[in-house]
């Protein structure tokens, strides 16, 4: 089979024809129908994370060769001799944030926090769909995704799902006004999500126009481009002259100094900051202290997430959004035009 192959950071992923593995015990093989292309990709493609003043930490706990692609929708092809209730043929959504089983994180219903010597995520520490096959752990990670596109589905395992958690973690009330920081892909995907499971009033903020236009054209309430003058005055006066929520798909210093500001003089606001562009943010800690904001972290979401998203993804309760689809050999040249902010919305590999 051909499989995509990180070697060495930064460089091409390499072409190799390697065997199709073979499924034992609780084990299901798949084969790849089509994988997202995500910005985690590019950070794994890279070696690291950007953490500011040019500190770096490592992507992973090890630079072997790995087979990326976490977003995957496969189909069933050979599962191991106990597994009895997936049919072969099937094809489904694979949650790929899978851990060791046995750290406290796992046995706590957490295990997308297992630690990175020992989680088993696909497409980051076990090889993923780059891949035309690979291996799951076990058939619990498997979901159906009704009559989603195939080249759509996939994208809940990651964005999606990323999205679904930090709305989760925001706890909006019904018609409650949210800031999405981002009109890019996972950006998009929070507000059709937004919309649909939380019924919340939506203001998508981004510095591109045009993928501005396309978070209006996918519904957003109102859309504002935060390099203009006026964007802050803009922004408080769409949101009723007090912003509390905001969710912040892109995790720059840029982005996070001007979202920060949007809580303006106001007690109280959440800030989840959900995207992994990089860089440092300076706090006045009596500040923060005194005006009563929270700052949290969210980093993808859990297998009961995964579940509740999935349900509403079978159900159609969620628009689908448009998905460029691009063939497996051209991965090299698509994580480049990502990083490069050539893509505007979402694009997948089909082998």
């Amino acid at each position: 089979m051909k499989s995509y192959k990180v070697v060495k950071n930064g460089e091409p992923l390499e072409e190799q024809q390697i065997d199709i593995p073979s499924p034992s015990g609780e084990q299901v093989l798949i084969k790849t129908i089509a994988c997202g292309v995500c910005h985690t990709d590019v950070h794994i493609h890279d070696g690291y994370f950007d953490l500011g003043n040019d500190v770096h930490i490592p992507a992973r706990a090890t630079n072997s060769p790995i087979t990326m692609g976490h977003e995957v929708y496969g189909e069933v092809v050979e599962v191991g001799e106990n597994v009895k209730s997936i049919d072969v043929g099937k094809k489904y959504v694979v949650y790929p944030w899978i851990g060791c089983g046995e750290c406290f994180q796992c046995k706590k219903d957490m295990e997308h926090h297992c630690g990175p010597f020992t989680a088993e995520n696909i497409g980051v520490t076990v090889d993923g769909g780059y891949g035309e096959y690979f291996l799951v752990k076990h058939s619990k990670y498997l979901f159906d995704a009704g009559d989603t596109p195939d080249e759509l589905a996939g994208t809940y395992a990651c964005r999606g799902l990323t999205a679904y958690s930090a709305l989760k973690k925001a706890k909006p009330k019904d018609k409650d006004t949210i800031v999405i920081i981002s009109a890019g892909g996972m950006g998009l995907l929070a507000l059709k999500i937004a919309k649909a499971a939380f019924n919340v009033t939506t203001i998508v903020v981004d510095i591109d126009d045009e993928k501005l236009g396309a978070a209006k054209k996918a519904g957003a309430n109102a859309v504002v481009n935060s390099s203009h003058e006026n964007a802050v005055k803009e922004i408080t006066e769409l949101a009723d002259g007090k912003v509390t929520t905001i969710l912040d798909f892109v995790g720059s210093e840029k982005s996070i100094s001007f979202g920060y500001s949007l809580f303006g003089i106001h007690k109280g606001g959440l800030y989840v900051l959900v995207g992994l562009l990089g860089g440092s943010f300076n706090l006045q800690l009596p500040l923060h202290t005194f005006t009563a904001r929270t700052i949290t972290g969210t980093y993808v979401g859990s297998l009961k997430e995964m579940g509740e998203l999935m349900e509403l993804v079978k159900a159609g309760k969620i628009e689908p959004i448009e998905v460029e689809t691009r063939p497996a050999s051209l991965a090299s040249d698509t994580l480049a035009d990502l990083k490069s902010g050539q893509i505007k919305g979402l694009v997948c590999l089909k082998h």
